[in-house]
């Protein structure tokens, strides 16, 4: 039996090895502390984007504005000038990258003011453009 089983575990590995080796995303060589810097707020992102959303779902639309502005809009720019220079993102960037982040910052903020109206069609119209900017990064670049 255990015979079997190694082919069928390297079937289902190799796949997503050829996917990782064919990673054509530009690599932005960040320094270990900025890209751990990096990795922190991406997940922190993540975190804000769900409660944004579960609070939408609960037609709590300007407390998912408030969220979006202190979490991810313009608001949140400029968190990490307290640390050393190696532990900060966005001076590592490439200029396309930061570019592609600021974006976001200004799209998050756009969402924050339209759900400040309580209109939750309106603020649902707004929030493709916040995640836009998250997936065009994160499928043009890349940090390890």
């Amino acid at each position: 039996m255990n015979r079997l089983r190694l082919p069928l575990i390297l079937a289902l590995a190799l796949p997503g090895a050829a996917r990782a080796a064919e990673d054509v995303r530009q690599l932005a060589p960040l320094p270990e502390a900025a890209a751990a810097t990096l990795r922190a707020e991406m997940r922190g992102n993540l975190r804000a984007l769900n409660e944004i959303v579960e609070l939408l779902a609960a037609d709590k639309v300007k407390e998912a504005g408030a969220v979006a502005e202190k979490e991810l809009g313009l608001s949140a720019m400029g968190r990490h000038r307290n640390l050393p220079m190696d532990a900060r993102p966005g001076p590592h960037m490439p200029p396309a990258m930061h570019g592609i982040g600021m974006e976001g910052h200004k799209a998050a903020s756009a969402f924050a003011q339209a759900a400040a109206s309580g209109d939750r069609a309106k603020a649902l119209a707004a929030l493709p453009a916040v995640t836009a900017g998250c997936v065009s990064c994160h499928h043009a670049y890349r940090i390890r």
